[in-house]
């Protein structure tokens, strides 16, 4: 029997944590109506008016102002009078096109973590990492948010305290149509500030499940993380790349396999190419391999559902994890009255379609005090990482919170080879 350690870590959402987002009334009649009748406005009134927005939601927002002014600038073309306007009446007209959106006021879930690109200023054998969160708000989007936090030896979790206001990213190079753009967050941004929220048509449904690994290539470091995008009505395969969590590419991804969710790069290339752990068909676990990152066109199925814990649906858990033994790939399977589960399988490290053991129960369930919430009977990680012999897994929980859980590796392996 496998000793899983639950960390008294939870991590909840907070309603009151919001961004500032344009606000499209979508009818172009209303934007004029709306635009005359701020312009109409007394000079006192604009001001006065103006007083209150800002004593209301300055405090609430990072860079509040520019936050106005750049929404102000898209409904300007409506401007015809050649009056120049006051900075105060477009500010104003800025606030009326603009409104707060809780990124977490649904949900707070399905993390994934990775080793920090800064290691500086840590006691000996500790290590820093960054935690990936979807954060789901109103209508149901989900966008991307982060944690930092520390690793100790023994495996204990120290998280870095959270920035009450966030921000998001800016969009400085985008083919909309394409679902390809660039991001980019002001350095001085916390990385508790951030936030990644949809900007494509493609996603505009959501960022789902972020998948982050640690990749290497020829001495260089990329952290690459698949995602689904979500429209409202179709999904996409897409990822986020990033050297530094500040500055950020993403790429949509093309092929006939790269259609469903639950993609997973492997953290470097196997046999010279980029390999990929997908569910294809909704139900299956499946291997890929391609000399392109962005291409995915063939794939082999490696596990189907069996036990009776994973018969409705069997998929990864985020990026395979190197050890001695083999590659390490944590499963979610899904069973009666759809109850997620966290398993685990162990593959051949040359060649990874090959299923070299399986657990034949369950690692990780959900608890009596688990099983509540958003979506309940649901325990679901989309990455876990090793640190000396312990195996760190951030899960969330019924989809409302997100806490950890500590096995040891040997055990794990052990358990695996020796059932």
């Amino acid at each position: 029997m496998i000793t899983v350690t639950r960390i008294n870590i939870k991590i909840e959402a907070k309603p009151e944590k919001v961004i500032a987002k344009y606000l499209n009334v979508n009818r172009e009649d209303r934007v004029r109506r709306i635009v005359s009748d701020v312009l109409s406005l007394e000079e006192k009134a604009v001001e006065e008016t103006l007083n209150q927005v800002f004593e209301e939601f300055e405090n609430r927002h990072i860079g509040f102002r520019k936050i106005l002014l750049e929404n102000y600038n898209f409904v300007e073309a409506y401007i015809t009078s050649p009056t120049t306007l006051s900075e105060s009446r477009k500010l104003l007209l800025g606030s009326y096109f603009t409104n707060e959106y809780s990124v977490e006021s649904a949900a707070l879930f399905n993390p994934s973590i990775v080793m920090h690109p800064d290691q500086n200023g840590l006691e000996e054998a500790e290590v820093r990492f960054i935690l990936s969160l979807r954060a789901t708000g109103e209508g149901h989007i989900s966008s991307i948010e982060f944690r930092s936090g520390i690793i100790s030896k023994a495996g204990e979790i120290t998280l870095d305290p959270v920035p009450s206001k966030l921000t998001c990213a800016k969009n400085t190079l985008h083919d909309i149509l394409d679902s390809n753009y660039e991001l980019s967050f002001d350095k001085e941004t916390a990385l508790g500030s951030r936030v990644i929220f949809p900007v494509s048509e493609a996603e505009s449904g959501g960022m789902e499940d972020v998948r982050l690994v640690e990749f290497s290539d020829q001495d260089k470091t990329t952290y690459i993380g698949t995602y689904t995008a979500f429209n409202g009505e179709e999904i996409r395969s897409s990822i986020i790349e990033t050297k530094d969590f500040i500055s950020f590419n993403i790429r949509a991804l093309y092929g006939k396999a790269a259609v469903d969710k639950g993609m997973a790069l492997f953290p470097e290339k196997i046999n010279g190419q980029y390999t990929m752990i997908s569910r294809q068909g909704g139900e299956n676990i499946s291997i890929m391999y391609s000399d392109d990152l962005y291409f995915w066109d063939t794939y082999k199925t490696i596990q189907k559902p069996e036990r009776d814990w994973e018969i409705t649906q069997l998929g990864n858990c985020g990026s395979p994890v190197k050890t001695p033994s083999g590659w390490l790939l944590l499963t979610h399977g899904v069973g009666p009255m759809r109850k997620y589960v966290i398993s685990a399988s162990l593959l051949d490290l040359r060649n990874p379609e090959v299923v070299l053991a399986t657990l034949d129960q369950p690692l990780i369930y959900p608890n009596t005090d688990e099983r509540e919430g958003y979506v309940p009977n649901v325990v679901y990680t989309c990455g876990a990482m090793l640190h000396f012999d312990n195996l760190i897994i951030p899960y969330a929980m019924s989809d409302s919170a997100v806490s950890f859980a500590r096995v040891d590796i040997n055990k794990l392996i052990d358990e695996l080879l020796n059932k």
